[in-house]
C-alpha cells in the first residue's frame, strides 16, 4: 500500500503545466535588488557600499546572529544603492542594488558541468561551507540550512529525509531539479548526512511524478544509504510533519520539532545547493523557479540569480494575460499576493503563478454550518473553525488553548469550507498573536 500521512488532508487539481518543460537559463537583467532579509531569522549587514564593484558569487552580506545566514552578489557590476526598497508585498525592506555588467564570477567558484563524488570533510567542516555559502530551506520555509544541520544538546538524528513532494499545484521546479540534477542531487544527500552522522535517508516522491522515481530509483540501484519513497497524492504532504509521518511512521509532538522524532528535513533544491557549495565552492545565487499560470502563453522553469525583478520573468514567459487576476509567489494554496511585481526574486521564491480573474475572486461568506470539514481535513487535527471564531473576537490568548501555534497554514480548511469563509486568513493573524504571547511569557 502507498505511504501516506495519516490524519487530515485534501486533494486539489494538480494542475503542473510545466511538469514537461526542461530548466532554461533565464537571461541576466540590466540591475538586481538583493534584499538582505531573505531567510528566517536576523538580516545580513552589507559588507559593501555604494560604488564598490563586485563579482558574481562574492560575500555582499554576512550574517548578524545565530539564525541568519549570507548573502552573495547573484551578478558581477557596480553597487549602486543600498537603500529601502518595496518587497512583493509592497513593504519597504533594505536591499542591495547592483548595476549588471557583464558576468565575470569569484576565482573560487568550480562552474564546470563535470559531477564531483565523493567527500572526505569533516562534519564541523561541511556545516561551515554552507554556511559560508548562505545556503537556506529553498522549499519556502528559508530557515538558515546550517541552523538545521546543528543537532541540540540531547538530541539525536537518525535519518534524514529529503522533500521530494512539491504538493502545491502548479509548481514543478523541484520536480525539474530531480529529473535534470538528479546525480548532483544524490551527492548533496550524501553529504548531508555525512553532516548529520546518519546513515540512512529516504527521498520522499508523490505518484503524480513517477517519471522522477524511477530516474532516482535507477541511479540508486545497488545502493542502500538512499531510498526512494512512493507517496500517495495528497496535500498538505510536503509539510514537514506530514513527510516524516508518511515515511517513517513517526509523528512529531505538538509544539515539537522534527528533531524530536529523529529525523532532519531538507528540501530538494537545498540538497542540490548543498552539492554545489560543498563540491563547487558556489554560494546560493540562483535557483529555479516555476513561472506558470491557466491562461500564461508559455508556463516555464526557469533557473534565476536572485535579486532578478519578478516582473522580468512573467515578461520572458509571454506577459501577463489580459484575464489576469492575481499575481501570486508560490502556489495557490500557501503562496501569498504580490501587490508589486517589481519585486525581486528572493533564495524562497519557488514559484509565480498568475491565476484568471475569474478564478482569484473568492466568493462571498456565508454563515457557518458546522458541517466539521474543516476539523475533518485539517492535517494537524486541529479545530479551524474554533479557531476562526476566537481571531475574529481577538480571543488570542483562548487560541492557545485549542492549539493555533501548531498551524502550519496550508490552507486545507479553507479550501474545503462550503461557507467560503476566510478561515486561514483569520488563523494566521491569531497565531501571530499566539507566538507574541508565548514569547512574552518566556522572555
Amino acid at each position: 500500500m502507498t505511504k501516506t500521512f495519516r490524519r487530515g488532508g485534501i486533494h486539489p487539481p494538480d494542475n503542473k503545466l510545466s511538469a514537461k518543460t526542461p530548466i532554461e537559463v533565464m537571461p541576466l537583467p540590466d540591475t538586481v535588488t538583493v534584499p538582505l532579509s531573505q531567510h528566517i531569522g536576523a538580516p545580513s549587514t552589507p559588507i559593501v557600499v555604494k560604488g564598490d564593484k563586485v563579482l558574481a558569487g562574492q560575500l555582499i552580506a554576512t550574517t548578524s546572529g545565530f539564525v541568519s545566514a549570507n548573502i552573495h552578489s547573484p551578478v558581477s557590476g557596480t553597487v549602486t544603492a543600498i537603500d529601502n526598497i518595496p518587497d512583493a508585498g509592497g513593504m519597504r525592506r533594505p536591499m542591495i542594488t547592483i548595476k549588471v555588467e557583464g558576468d565575470e564570477w569569484a576565482e573560487s567558484i568550480d562552474r564546470s558541468p563535470e559531477l564531483k563524488t565523493g567527500c572526505s570533510l569533516q562534519s564541523s567542516e561541511i556545516v561551515e561551507k554552507i554556511a559560508a555559502a548562505g545556503i537556506v530551506g529553498m522549499g519556502g520555509a528559508t530557515f538558515p540550512t546550517q541552523v538545521k544541520l546543528s543537532v541540540p544538546a540531547g538530541k539525536t538524528a537518525e535519518f534524514l529525509i529529503i522533500n521530494g513532494v512539491e504538493c502545491e499545484p502548479y509548481l514543478t521546479s523541484d520536480h525539474r531539479v530531480m529529473l535534470e540534477k538528479g546525480e548532483e542531487l544524490i551527492e548533496g544527500i550524501r553529504i548531508l548526512a555525512r553532516a548529520l552522522g546518519v546513515k540512512q535517508s529516504f527521498i520522499g516522491i508523490e505518484n503524480n511524478k513517477r517519471d522522477t522515481q524511477e530516474h532516482l530509483q535507477g541511479l540508486l540501484a545497488g545502493a542502500t544509504d538512499i531510498k526512494v519513497v512512493p507517496l500517495k497524492v495528497k496535500y498538505p504532504q510536503g509539510g514537514e510533519k506530514q513527510l516524516i509521518d508518511a515515511v517513517t511512521g513517526r509523528q512529531v509532538p505538538s509544539g515539537g520539532l522534527p528533531i524530536d522524532v529523529g529525523a532532519v528535513v531538507q528540501n530538494v533544491g537545498t540538497a542540490f545547493a548543498v552539492y554545489e557549495a560543498v563540491q563547487k565552492n558556489k554560494p546560493l545565487v540562483e535557483r529555479v523557479v516555476t513561472v506558470t499560470g491557466k491562461k500564461l502563453r508559455k508556463p516555464s522553469n526557469l533557473l534565476v540569480r536572485i535579486g532578478t525583478p519578478i516582473n522580468s520573468l512573467i515578461e520572458y514567459c509571454g506577459g501577463l494575460p489580459e484575464d489576469a487576476g492575481k499575481v501570486i509567489g508560490g502556489g495557490p494554496m500557501m503562496g501569498r499576493a504580490m501587490s508589486n511585481t517589481n519585486a525581486p526574486v528572493t533564495k524562497g521564491t519557488s514559484g509565480i503563478l498568475i491565476m484568471p480573474g475569474d478564478e482569484s475572486l473568492r466568493p462571498a461568506a456565508a454563515s457557518c454550518i458546522r458541517c466539521g470539514k474543516c476539523v475533518s481535513v485539517c492535517p494537524m487535527g486541529l479545530q479551524p473553525y474554533m479557531l476562526y471564531k476566537l481571531a475574529s473576537r481577538n480571543l488570542f490568548a483562548n487560541m492557545e488553548l485549542f492549539s493555533a501555534q501548531d498551524c502550519i497554514e496550508c490552507g486545507s480548511c479553507s479550501y474545503t469550507c462550503p461557507a467560503a469563509l476566510p478561515l486561514l486568513d483569520y488563523i494566521r493573524l491569531g497565531k501571530a498573536e499566539v507566538m507574541k504571547i508565548m514569547r512574552a511569557r518566556k522572555a
